[in-house]
Protein backbone atom coordinates (compact mmCIF):
# COMPACT_ATOMS: atom_id res chain seq x y z
CA UNK A 1 0.00 0.00 0.00
CA UNK A 2 1.73 3.47 -1.55
CA UNK A 3 1.70 6.65 0.58
CA UNK A 4 -0.11 8.05 -1.99
CA UNK A 5 -3.17 5.66 -1.29
CA UNK A 6 -3.34 6.10 2.01
CA UNK A 7 -3.51 10.07 1.55
CA UNK A 8 -5.97 9.28 -0.67
CA UNK A 9 -8.23 7.09 1.29
CA UNK A 10 -7.80 9.29 4.42
CA UNK A 11 -8.49 12.69 2.72
CA UNK A 12 -11.89 10.67 1.04
CA UNK A 13 -13.07 9.35 4.81
CA UNK A 14 -12.42 12.82 6.35
CA UNK A 15 -14.60 14.63 3.31
CA UNK A 16 -17.09 11.55 3.95
CA UNK A 17 -17.37 12.06 7.57
CA UNK A 18 -18.02 15.68 7.23
CA UNK A 19 -20.60 15.47 4.76
CA UNK A 20 -22.29 12.87 6.87
CA UNK A 21 -21.80 15.17 10.32
CA UNK A 22 -23.37 18.39 8.23
CA UNK A 23 -26.26 16.46 7.09
CA UNK A 24 -26.86 15.18 10.61
CA UNK A 25 -26.71 18.54 11.72
CA UNK A 26 -29.20 19.90 9.30
CA UNK A 27 -31.61 17.18 9.54
CA UNK A 28 -31.80 17.67 13.72
CA UNK A 29 -31.64 21.31 14.02
CA UNK A 30 -35.41 21.59 13.29
CA UNK A 31 -36.02 19.14 16.61
CA UNK A 32 -33.09 20.89 18.81
CA UNK A 33 -34.69 24.46 18.07
CA UNK A 34 -38.21 22.99 19.02
CA UNK A 35 -36.80 21.67 22.02
CA UNK A 36 -35.35 25.18 23.35
CA UNK A 37 -38.27 26.28 22.36
CA UNK A 38 -40.58 23.96 24.25
CA UNK A 39 -38.26 24.04 27.85
CA UNK A 40 -38.36 27.93 27.29
CA UNK A 41 -41.85 27.87 27.68
CA UNK A 42 -41.26 25.45 30.37
CA UNK A 43 -39.29 28.09 32.11
CA UNK A 44 -41.48 31.14 32.01
CA UNK A 45 -44.53 28.77 33.64
CA UNK A 46 -41.98 27.60 36.10
CA UNK A 47 -42.24 31.44 37.12
CA UNK A 48 -45.50 31.94 37.20
CA UNK A 49 -46.08 28.40 39.33
CA UNK A 50 -47.32 26.27 36.54
CA UNK A 51 -45.80 22.99 36.18
CA UNK A 52 -45.46 22.35 31.86
CA UNK A 53 -44.50 19.02 31.18
CA UNK A 54 -42.69 18.81 27.35
CA UNK A 55 -46.01 17.23 25.89
CA UNK A 56 -48.43 19.89 27.38
CA UNK A 57 -46.10 22.92 27.15
CA UNK A 58 -46.62 24.55 24.10
CA UNK A 59 -50.68 24.13 24.71
CA UNK A 60 -50.10 25.23 28.36
CA UNK A 61 -48.48 28.57 27.03
CA UNK A 62 -50.97 29.31 24.58
CA UNK A 63 -53.41 29.24 27.04
CA UNK A 64 -52.07 31.31 29.81
CA UNK A 65 -49.48 33.40 28.06
CA UNK A 66 -51.90 36.27 26.69
CA UNK A 67 -49.40 38.75 25.61
CA UNK A 68 -45.94 38.40 24.86
CA UNK A 69 -44.08 41.80 24.06
CA UNK A 70 -40.87 44.48 24.08
CA UNK A 71 -40.52 47.36 25.57
CA UNK A 72 -37.56 49.44 25.21
CA UNK A 73 -35.71 51.32 28.47
CA UNK A 74 -38.79 53.64 28.82
CA UNK A 75 -40.81 51.55 29.37
CA UNK A 76 -42.41 51.84 25.79
CA UNK A 77 -43.74 49.12 23.69
CA UNK A 78 -41.42 47.88 20.38
CA UNK A 79 -42.16 46.06 17.58
CA UNK A 80 -41.03 42.46 17.35
CA UNK A 81 -41.57 38.90 18.69
CA UNK A 82 -40.56 38.93 22.25
CA UNK A 83 -39.85 35.19 22.75
CA UNK A 84 -37.07 35.50 19.67
CA UNK A 85 -35.10 38.30 21.72
CA UNK A 86 -31.63 37.03 22.88
CA UNK A 87 -31.34 38.37 25.94
CA UNK A 88 -27.10 37.23 25.84
CA UNK A 89 -26.72 39.84 22.43
CA UNK A 90 -29.03 42.50 24.02
CA UNK A 91 -27.18 43.28 27.02
CA UNK A 92 -24.21 43.92 25.04
CA UNK A 93 -25.47 46.79 24.22
CA UNK A 94 -26.12 50.28 25.39
CA UNK A 95 -29.44 50.32 27.57
CA UNK A 96 -31.06 52.82 25.40
CA UNK A 97 -30.99 49.95 22.19
CA UNK A 98 -31.87 47.15 24.07
CA UNK A 99 -34.93 44.95 23.30
CA UNK A 100 -37.08 43.85 26.93
CA UNK A 101 -38.95 41.07 26.43
CA UNK A 102 -42.18 40.71 28.73
CA UNK A 103 -44.37 38.01 29.06
CA UNK A 104 -47.66 38.50 30.13
CA UNK A 105 -49.94 36.15 31.76
CA UNK A 106 -53.41 35.32 33.02
CA UNK A 107 -54.12 32.70 35.49
CA UNK A 108 -57.56 32.40 36.77
CA UNK A 109 -58.16 35.97 35.97
CA UNK A 110 -55.27 37.02 37.72
CA UNK A 111 -52.72 39.33 35.98
CA UNK A 112 -48.47 38.49 36.33
CA UNK A 113 -46.09 39.98 34.34
CA UNK A 114 -43.02 37.63 33.59
CA UNK A 115 -39.51 38.94 32.56
CA UNK A 116 -36.01 37.31 31.71
CA UNK A 117 -33.02 37.74 33.47
CA UNK A 118 -28.95 36.59 32.62
CA UNK A 119 -26.11 37.24 34.81
CA UNK A 120 -22.78 35.73 35.84
CA UNK A 121 -22.36 32.64 37.93
CA UNK A 122 -18.69 31.55 38.89
CA UNK A 123 -17.78 29.61 36.58
CA UNK A 124 -20.23 30.87 33.44
CA UNK A 125 -23.37 32.53 32.63
CA UNK A 126 -26.40 32.17 34.47
CA UNK A 127 -29.94 32.90 33.41
CA UNK A 128 -33.80 32.96 35.10
CA UNK A 129 -37.22 34.26 34.83
CA UNK A 130 -38.78 36.19 37.55
CA UNK A 131 -42.67 36.47 38.11
CA UNK A 132 -44.36 38.89 39.44
CA UNK A 133 -47.91 39.27 40.74
CA UNK A 134 -50.07 42.33 39.00
CA UNK A 135 -48.57 45.02 41.60
CA UNK A 136 -45.40 44.57 39.83
CA UNK A 137 -43.71 44.61 43.33
CA UNK A 138 -44.45 41.33 44.63
CA UNK A 139 -42.38 38.21 43.45
CA UNK A 140 -45.07 35.40 42.20
CA UNK A 141 -42.32 32.98 41.20
CA UNK A 142 -38.70 32.69 40.16
CA UNK A 143 -37.10 30.05 37.97
CA UNK A 144 -33.09 29.89 37.62
CA UNK A 145 -30.25 27.98 35.69
CA UNK A 146 -26.70 27.65 34.49
CA UNK A 147 -24.34 26.72 32.33
CA UNK A 148 -21.34 25.41 34.87
CA UNK A 149 -22.02 25.83 38.29
CA UNK A 150 -20.19 23.56 40.66
CA UNK A 151 -22.90 20.42 41.65
CA UNK A 152 -24.40 20.78 45.32
CA UNK A 153 -23.07 24.14 45.66
CA UNK A 154 -23.65 26.93 43.11
CA UNK A 155 -25.44 24.28 41.18
CA UNK A 156 -28.38 24.75 43.64
CA UNK A 157 -29.72 28.02 42.13
CA UNK A 158 -32.21 26.15 39.65
CA UNK A 159 -33.48 24.04 42.76
CA UNK A 160 -36.68 24.29 44.21
CA UNK A 161 -35.38 24.93 47.68
CA UNK A 162 -33.50 27.95 46.49
CA UNK A 163 -36.25 29.33 43.92
CA UNK A 164 -39.20 28.85 46.52
CA UNK A 165 -37.28 31.25 48.91
CA UNK A 166 -38.45 34.15 46.00
CA UNK A 167 -42.24 33.86 46.01
CA UNK A 168 -43.87 36.49 48.30
CA UNK A 169 -40.55 38.83 48.35
CA UNK A 170 -40.74 42.48 46.81
CA UNK A 171 -38.40 44.55 44.89
CA UNK A 172 -39.88 47.81 46.20
CA UNK A 173 -39.84 49.57 49.20
CA UNK A 174 -43.19 50.79 51.05
CA UNK A 175 -42.33 54.11 49.75
CA UNK A 176 -41.97 52.67 46.29
CA UNK A 177 -38.16 52.50 46.10
CA UNK A 178 -36.41 50.29 43.77
CA UNK A 179 -34.98 47.37 46.27
CA UNK A 180 -34.37 44.12 44.52
CA UNK A 181 -33.87 40.74 46.37
CA UNK A 182 -30.37 39.57 47.51
CA UNK A 183 -29.37 36.23 48.24
CA UNK A 184 -27.81 37.00 51.79
CA UNK A 185 -24.49 34.51 52.80
CA UNK A 186 -24.71 33.42 56.06
CA UNK A 187 -28.96 33.56 56.05
CA UNK A 188 -31.03 36.46 55.61
CA UNK A 189 -33.31 38.36 58.21
CA UNK A 190 -37.06 36.14 58.54
CA UNK A 191 -38.52 40.07 58.02
CA UNK A 192 -37.11 41.26 55.32
CA UNK A 193 -38.89 41.42 52.46
CA UNK A 194 -35.91 41.90 49.80
CA UNK A 195 -33.46 39.21 50.40
CA UNK A 196 -33.17 35.70 50.51
CA UNK A 197 -30.77 32.73 52.13
CA UNK A 198 -27.48 32.07 50.14
CA UNK A 199 -26.43 29.29 49.04
CA UNK A 200 -23.85 27.58 51.25
CA UNK A 201 -20.55 26.99 49.31
CA UNK A 202 -21.73 29.03 46.40
CA UNK A 203 -20.93 32.51 47.43
CA UNK A 204 -19.96 34.08 44.18
CA UNK A 205 -22.90 32.09 42.38
CA UNK A 206 -25.48 33.62 44.81
CA UNK A 207 -23.60 37.09 44.49
CA UNK A 208 -23.89 36.15 40.91
CA UNK A 209 -28.13 36.10 41.27
CA UNK A 210 -28.18 39.26 43.10
CA UNK A 211 -26.27 41.15 40.32
CA UNK A 212 -28.73 39.35 38.05
CA UNK A 213 -31.61 40.33 40.07
CA UNK A 214 -30.65 44.25 40.53
CA UNK A 215 -29.19 44.74 36.99
CA UNK A 216 -31.71 42.95 34.84
CA UNK A 217 -34.93 44.13 36.72
CA UNK A 218 -33.78 47.69 37.29
CA UNK A 219 -33.79 48.13 33.40
CA UNK A 220 -37.51 47.18 33.88
CA UNK A 221 -38.47 50.24 36.39
CA UNK A 222 -39.99 52.55 33.52
CA UNK A 223 -42.22 49.17 32.43
CA UNK A 224 -43.22 48.27 35.88
CA UNK A 225 -43.82 52.16 36.65
CA UNK A 226 -46.16 52.57 34.28
CA UNK A 227 -48.20 49.57 35.04
CA UNK A 228 -48.33 50.64 39.00
CA UNK A 229 -49.76 54.42 38.00
CA UNK A 230 -52.31 52.78 35.17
Amino acid sequence: MTNRYVFLYAAAMVVIVALVLSGAATLLRPMQERNMRIEKMQNILAAINIPAPRDEAETLFNQYITVAKIVDYRGEEMEGDAFEVELQDENRKPVEERQLPVFVADVDGETFYVVPLRGNGLWGPIWGYVGLESDVVTIAGANFDHASETPGLGAEISGERFEDQFKGKKIFDEDGNFRPVRVIKGGAPDDDPHAVDGISGGTITSDGVTNMLRNGLEVYKPYFEKIKSS
